[in-house]
């Protein structure tokens, strides 16, 4: 990515960002109208088929990326959109989070949102081990308690629930 700089700092440029954003919403709507024709995009016998309504959303999506893609090549946006460091501290946050979200398909929710609770608490919050374990499985367990056993709502569930029988 480009570098400006700006107050002592560097970083990607806001055009350069933008125009990225722009691509990735762009490709995001291709894929959204591939998808979309795969299924169907026409009008059946019993009303629209499963791909109808992705597809013009799609469309849209599309149209919206390449104005913003236009509009971003056409300014003179040569600001700083933010410090290297900022963003670092953003990977910090956004990386373990993504981890969790990988997670939870493969171990259920419990197990992920404890072990992020604990790394979250320790590692950025600087909180003393006993606290962040605390922490760590008492909200999954008042989760548990309060959608699972009060409101009857399934949250998913992994190797560990199984072993516990709470699955």
């Amino acid at each position: 990515m480009e570098q400006a700089h700006h107050g002592g700092g560097t970083g990607p440029k806001q055009r350069s960002v933008e125009i990225g954003t722009a691509l990735l919403t762009l490709l995001f709507g291709l894929i959204v109208i591939y998808g979309s024709y795969l299924v169907g995009v026409g009008w059946g016998s019993d009303g629209p088929q499963a791909g109808f309504f992705p597809f013009y959303v799609g469309l849209i999506i599309i149209g919206c990326s390449l104005i913003n893609l236009v509009q971003a090549l056409r300014e003179d946006a040569s600001g700083l959109f933010a410090e290297w460091g900022q963003l670092g501290q953003v990977l910090r946050v956004l990386i373990p989070a993504t981890i969790y979200v990988a997670l939870v398909p493969f171990l259920g929710i419990y197990l992920p949102s404890v072990v992020l609770i604990v790394v979250f608490m320790t590692w950025l919050g600087k909180y003393g081990l006993p606290l962040s374990l605390a922490v760590g499985f008492g909200v999954p367990a008042f989760f548990y308690i309060t959608l699972e056993r009060w409101f009857l709502i399934p949250l998913p569930k992994g190797p560990v629930e199984a072993m516990l029988g709470l699955s």
